[in-house]
């Protein structure tokens, strides 16, 4: 079987979002700032660094503004920032970001749980959200959390969550990427939800958000390339979780999907030893072991990677 790749693909990297917001310690200012200066050295260049949402709810983002003011002027990153309503993306785009997230869920459980409110409200407010003047000149982008499987009601019907990517676009929101929130989904599921997605986007516009909790992230992160996704969502050290999804662990590590994908010839344009490295100093800033394979695989110190990688 021959199997064709896109040439490039783009990592959205989520860690200083997605990731943080599940760790126990609260990072400071210059911490968070150490990270993603280790980031943008290692090539990254599309950045979800924070989210509006309430400091109640995740005080480990509460800085928001203040570390978006911190990075200063971007020219070679896209900075993103999740928001969960007008007033969320208002502030975001005053606080100078690229391009808003909005997000709900594919189960109403997962997101009544989450934002509380049904996923008709969700959609509701992501109307408003894409047609308010505010956001006029930002890239508004969409996640579907739950898309595969939900913590509370189970597998989701791919047509569903299709038809949801359908009434997304319509509003104006592209990419749009399907969440897999607790690690669930499997490459039959990808494949099944690409399939039924295809039909209404271009695959251009599609993008992918693996959790990697029964260890099959990068196995799906393949079917998507199968599939000629080239936007995926990763987190280095593969920090990360959802506080409202019961079983939810890290996201795929930034350095494991770089490392598979050069490997197998799809250009990311990011220095996978710099990368490392970044991954290295999540691991010191969040004061724990995190789950990446190339933290544990690869001793930077020896110059092991340099010479599997050449």
């Amino acid at each position: 079987m021959v199997r064709t790749f896109p040439p490039r693909i783009t990592l959205r990297e989520v860690g200083l979002r997605d990731g943080l917001q599940a760790e126990a310690a609260t990072l400071d200012l210059s911490a968070k700032l150490r990270l993603y200066q280790a980031l943008v050295r290692a090539g990254q260049t599309r950045i979800e660094a924070t989210s509006f949402v309430s400091a109640r709810a995740i005080p480990q983002l509460a800085d928001a503004a203040a570390f978006l003011a911190a990075i200063g002027p971007h020219p070679e990153v896209q900075i993103s920032a999740l928001v969960p309503n007008l007033t969320g993306a208002e502030r975001a785009v005053a606080a100078g970001v690229d391009e808003v997230t909005v997000f709900l869920s594919a189960s109403e459980t997962h997101n009544r749980h989450n934002v509380r409110r049904s996923v008709a409200e969700s959609l509701a407010q992501a109307e408003v959200v894409a047609g308010a003047p505010a956001t006029s000149s930002v890239v508004r982008s969409a996640v579907i959390a739950t898309a595969f499987a939900c913590p509370y009601e189970g597998p989701q019907d791919p047509q569903k969550v299709a038809d949801l990517a359908r009434r997304l676009r319509e509003m104006g929101y592209a990419p749009i990427l399907f969440g897999d929130t607790i690690g669930a989904a499997n490459p039959a599921m990808v494949s099944r939800l690409l399939e039924a997605t295809e039909r209404h986007l271009p695959v251009r516009e599609i993008g992918l958000h693996f959790h990697n909790t029964r260890g099959a992230a990068l196995a799906n992160i393949l079917v998507g390339l199968e599939h000629g996704v080239t936007l995926f969502d990763a987190s280095i050290g593969g920090m990360g979780g959802c506080p409202y999804a019961p079983g939810a662990t890290g996201n795929v590590a930034s350095e494991d999907v770089v490392a598979m994908v050069e490997g197998m010839g799809v250009a990311t344009q990011i220095d996978l030893t710099l990368l490392i490295e970044a991954a290295a100093l999540a691991q010191e800033l969040v004061g724990r072991e995190l789950p990446s394979a190339c933290l544990k695989a690869f001793d930077l110190g020896e110059g092991t990677w340099a010479a599997y990688a050449h």
